[in-house]
């Protein structure tokens, strides 16, 4: 299963990647959701190989994932690697220059499954399919709006 999406955000391409590479705030706002984050990979920059190991709740069960970085080519793309029980994925995020104060973030997403339970699983989300990809959209440009809000000042 796969989502993709584009925004265009006000602000410079490197203003845009730090913001799309800045993990401590990701792992902020997941723990503030109930989400256990620990970085296995050690301490200091991020970079490509780093590795997450991550606990939260999901329909009743505890489940856990492990995530990794597999490419980030400053200020261009990263690319995200997750494996969760079952289903593995991939989350790539492209920035293009369309000028030095605007920036064009894709953003593509896809699960696949390696069990019959995961299959199942997504052969469930496929039959609600409008209306994930109408929130990963909407996730996607809420992201971008703070982005520009941030690159204004006003955040």
């Amino acid at each position: 299963m796969k989502f993709s999406t584009k925004e265009d955000i006000e602000a410079s391409m490197e203003f845009v990647f730090d913001r799309c590479s800045d993990y401590k705030a990701f792992e902020r706002a997941a723990m503030r959701r109930g989400v256990d984050v620990v970085r296995t990979s050690g301490e200091g920059p991020i970079a490509k190989g780093s590795i997450w190991e991550v606990e939260f709740e999901f329909r009743g069960k505890s489940r856990k994932a492990a995530i990794q970085i597999t490419h980030a080519d400053n200020p261009n793309s990263i690319n995200v690697y997750f494996e969760s029980g079952g289903i593995e994925g991939d989350c790539e995020i492209e920035l293009v220059a369309l000028s030095p104060n605007r920036t064009r973030m894709g953003v593509e997403f896809e699960l696949k499954p390696r069990t019959l339970a995961a299959r199942l699983m997504l052969q469930s989300m496929k039959l609600a399919r409008q209306n994930l990809i109408k929130r990963f959209k909407t996730r996607v440009a809420d992201f971008a709006e703070d982005i520009e809000e941030k690159a204004m000042g006003r955040a």
